[in-house]
């Protein structure tokens, strides 16, 4: 496993310096938002785009790709009724995915529970089909781009659209798409009855990409969450892609964060060899 940091976590910090520090503490990836780059990849011209890849690789990192995809947009919603609306989110994800190959990446984490919450009058039956035909069609863009939309699970305080890693299996096999695989939160693992490391082994053939943090918003080892268990059912479901830090609560300051959260991952990763 090798292990990445979401660069909102650095809020306002230039881009080269956030990478720095980051490099500094041992990570090898950065997962980008695109709201922190611009207010939508229209705006980020191609020589822009070249020089954040080069940014974040001079650092010695990799761009491993997006996530908060819709956060602090308008206008775009994947169940709605409105099929302009479900094509104009399909274009924008379409938009997100040749981003993310231009700047280095390949997966794009939705999450987004604002942007799929069911709206009124909408079942879940006709939810899930709009789910479906946006997906669908992004296909080609994502094939062409050699990036993979991974679907993540949310507890239903957020959404009531895919709040569970089953329900999220569920629609990626009826998708049918390589394409189109799962992502994994603890915080959101969290809010289900099943426990993490069962969820883990459980949807393994699906799994993509993997966030770290805690129950109480903050990166690993500031909370009560026992990572050595979770890095066990990562090791036995063959997991080796990136485990990447997402934090909400920026309370303990960006350097406690980022440098207290992969030492307890790496902490957690020896536990689990020797458990």
């Amino acid at each position: 496993m090798r292990y990445a940091i979401c660069n909102e976590t650095y809020g306002d910090w230039p881009l080269a310096r956030a990478c720095d520090h980051a490099a500094a503490c041992g990570y090898e990836g950065l997962e980008v938002a695109p709201f922190t780059l611009a207010a939508g990849p229209e705006e980020l011209s191609a020589g822009r785009r070249e020089e954040i890849r080069r940014t974040i690789e001079a650092a010695g990192l990799t761009c491993i790709g997006l996530h908060w995809l819709l956060a602090k947009t308008t206008g775009f919603h994947v169940t709605s009724e409105d099929a302009a609306v479900r094509r104009r989110t399909a274009g924008r994800l379409a938009d997100l995915a040749r981003l993310c190959a231009e700047l280095g990446g390949r997966v794009l984490v939705f999450g987004s529970p604002q942007q799929r919450s069911l709206q009124p009058g909408v079942s879940p039956e006709q939810g899930t089909e709009n789910l479906v035909e946006v997906f669908s069609e992004i296909l080609p863009v994502l094939e062409a781009t050699g990036t993979v939309v991974a679907l993540e699970p949310l507890s239903p305080v957020e959404t009531n659209v895919l709040t569970t890693a089953a329900e999220t299996c569920r629609l990626i096999e009826r998708i049918g798409s390589p394409r189109i695989r799962l992502h994994l939160d603890v915080k959101a693992m969290a809010s289900e009855a099943t426990p993490i490391p069962e969820i883990i082994r459980a949807s393994a053939r699906h799994l993509e990409h993997f966030h770290a943090n805690d129950v109480n918003l903050q990166g690993p080892g500031f909370g009560d969450v026992d990572f050595v268990p979770i890095f066990a059912a990562l090791r036995d479901a063959g997991y080796g892609g990136w485990v990447s830090v997402e934090v909400f609560d920026y309370a303990p300051g960006v350097e406690r964060l980022a440098g207290e959260s992969i030492a307890t991952m790496r902490a957690a990763a020896q536990g689990a060899i020797r458990s």
